[in-house]
């Protein structure tokens, strides 16, 4: 599978624009949907070395990734299907935690060892801190060989409690049940994957579950479509074929 190339990274923006930006984020201005995209697209264009960028929620105890960059942030955030993984501890804990090798990591293994596969380096998530609580967590993937140094954490840690806030007001302004529905379409998403990968994995015997999800990962990149819709048209596309 192809990664991204760290010569293709743009060179970072002035972070103060996109502080000041973060900042004028009022409440109710944009719906939680665009102000966590809006985000992790400026989070990816002002940190350095930041390949791939996701955001996760964190509401009644329950992790779920709620916007990324690009296929190899989604990919990555599968890691909650295990329950555990520095994306998760952070959005829980409030911490920053980093992976600066990812093909020697032993607090986190299984998904370094991930992470080492789709040509992620090294990682950094970072807790979304509110008024004493955390809502989230920021998640960095880096693919160059330098990991992210302590000025570059300084930086999104920064970014980071500027993020938080502009989440915290979209989410104030967002109702209970608007946030539970994100949450909703977010586990819908992940079953119509898998899904897909099960029909891949039915059509090619021998195929694993990586291999299947490498697959549609691959199909997504190729026709610059999102990795849900190009799941949900395979399924549909079986769904039909069984009604013929």
């Amino acid at each position: 599978m192809s990664t991204p190339d760290p010569g293709d990274i743009e060179p970072p923006r002035d972070p103060r624009a996109a502080f000041a930006e973060l900042s004028k984020i009022m409440l109710g201005e944009q719906p939680l949907s665009a102000t966590l995209e809006r985000v992790a697209q400026l989070a990816k264009q002002t940190i350095p070395g930041a390949a791939d960028v996701s955001v996760t929620l964190l509401q009644d105890g329950e992790v779920a990734s709620a916007a990324f960059t690009g296929p190899l942030a989604a990919q990555l955030d599968r890691q909650y299907e295990a329950g555990f993984g520095p994306c998760m501890d952070a959005a829980t804990s409030g911490t920053t935690i980093t992976i600066d090798d990812t093909a020697h990591s032993r607090r986190y293994p299984d998904f370094a060892r991930a992470a080492a596969r789709k040509g992620v380096r090294h990682t950094m998530s970072i807790g979304l801190p509110v008024q004493r609580q955390t809502i989230g967590a920021l998640n960095l993937y880096g693919t160059d060989d330098v990991p992210f140094d302590e000025a570059t954490q300084e930086l999104a840690t920064a970014f980071a409690s500027y993020a938080a806030v502009a989440v915290a007001n979209a989410g104030v302004y967002a109702s209970t049940a608007t946030l539970a529905a994100n949450l909703q379409r977010a586990l819908e998403s992940r079953a119509v994957i898998d899904q897909a990968k099960g029909i891949l994995m039915a059509r090619h015997p021998g195929m694993s579950a990586d291999a299947a999800f490498d697959l549609l990962s691959k199909q997504s990149q190729l026709s610059n479509r999102k990795l849900r819709d190009i799941a949900a048209e395979l399924v549909d596309e079986v769904q039909r074929g069984g009604q013929d």
